[in-house]
């Protein structure tokens, strides 16, 4: 019977507390966006008659309240206008809906037009262009270089920034970069990818979440053009991008390698590798140059930031192919990390 009691009171505190879990939840937006959703249709369809269809929503607990609502537009099969909207307070990005709904708009289909000039830039050079990141607009073409050919590919693909570039205009977003990135994926993973619904428009195709997963399984290249005056850099300079497990692995090979040669000078040694720069040597795709940072004796910290570093160039598994050079005091007093470029 006491058995038969417990059970029963925890049964209940059990059940008590998922109600006001529910409960708080549902208030805070996290079962549903039903009605954020209902409110953007409604706000579309009363300021912009005809010209927008809600195809997703996602909540935005717990960082802010509401959702956000993603909209295809009727006459843009390339532009998504997304905005947030908080039906309990009755506002669209914080303000009034129908200025915000308007802004959203004008930047989705701006967006659009610069996204077409951009995939007809490198179309025209013979590259569809796969997937876009979303954080930085960099495009994602299939390609994959190797020690014979990099050079050649890095230069050619630089010049489909150049059109990509004079194209967009001296008064497009792309020409106030200083900057521009292009991810370079095996033809065989581009052919993997996971390519979403045809529904979408292209902009949520060619940016959601599982293409680029897909894309990010196999290590990539990044390459990084400079832009100055209109004018690109097509020599370009390329590092490799690799999935977090693989990124580890490579960490861990290179730092034991390079604290166990460090040892032999600095007996108490710590080592710290600096993930930021590890840039492909020109003309190889095999052979990597970075830095891993090192503090010659422990300096009570559980773990040593580093006041020197070593310059160190490896194959892909992280192995040195070379000896080592060191760069001391590469620390400012703030902490700051003053690195002279590789």
């Amino acid at each position: 019977m006491a058995g038969s009691r417990r059970r029963q009171l925890k049964a209940g505190i059990t059940g008590a507390l998922a109600g006001s879990l529910a409960l708080l939840l549902g208030a805070c937006g996290v079962l549903g966006t039903e009605e954020d959703r209902g409110l953007a249709a409604e706000l579309a369809e009363k300021h912009f008659p005809g010209q927008l269809e809600v195809i997703g929503a996602r909540t935005l607990f717990p960082g802010t309240g509401g959702s956000e609502i993603t909209f295809s537009v009727t006459d843009d099969r390339d532009a998504v206008v997304r905005l947030s909207v908080d039906s309990e307070k009755g506002t669209c990005a914080y303000g009034a809906c129908e200025q915000a709904m308007g802004a959203a708009i004008a930047r989705g289909r701006a967006e659009a037009a610069d996204s077409r000039v951009m995939r007809s830039a490198f179309e025209e050079c013979g590259h569809e262009v796969i997937a876009v990141d979303p954080a930085g607009g960099a495009p994602y073409i299939a390609v994959r270089p190797t020690n014979s050919t990099v050079t050649e590919v890095i230069a050619e693909v630089g010049g489909c920034v150049q059109r990509w570039v004079t194209t967009s205009g001296a008064g497009s977003p792309l020409a106030r970069k200083n900057g521009a990135a292009v991810k370079l994926v095996s033809p065989g993973v581009a052919e993997r990818r996971e390519t979403g619904k045809a529904s979408w428009p292209t902009a949520m195709r060619l940016s959601h979440s599982g293409l680029l997963a897909s894309l990010g399984e196999r290590p990539y290249y990044s390459v990084g053009y400079d832009i100055a005056g209109g004018r690109v850099d097509t020599k370009g300079r390329a590092r490799i991008v690799r999935p977090l497990e693989l990124r580890r692995e490579f960490d861990r090979t290179v730092e034991k390698a390079v604290r166990e040669e460090l040892r032999a000078t600095y007996p108490q040694v710590r080592t710290n590798v600096f993930a930021g720069v590890w840039m492909l040597e020109p003309g190889t795709v095999d052979r990597q140059t970075g830095y891993v940072l090192f503090c010659e004796r422990p300096d009570g910290k559980k773990r040593c930031l580093g006041d020197h570093a070593v310059v160190v160039t490896t194959d892909v598994r992280g192995n040195p192919v070379g000896g080592l050079r060191i760069v001391r005091d590469v620390r400012e007093d703030g902490g700051a990390l003053r690195l002279p470029p590789l």
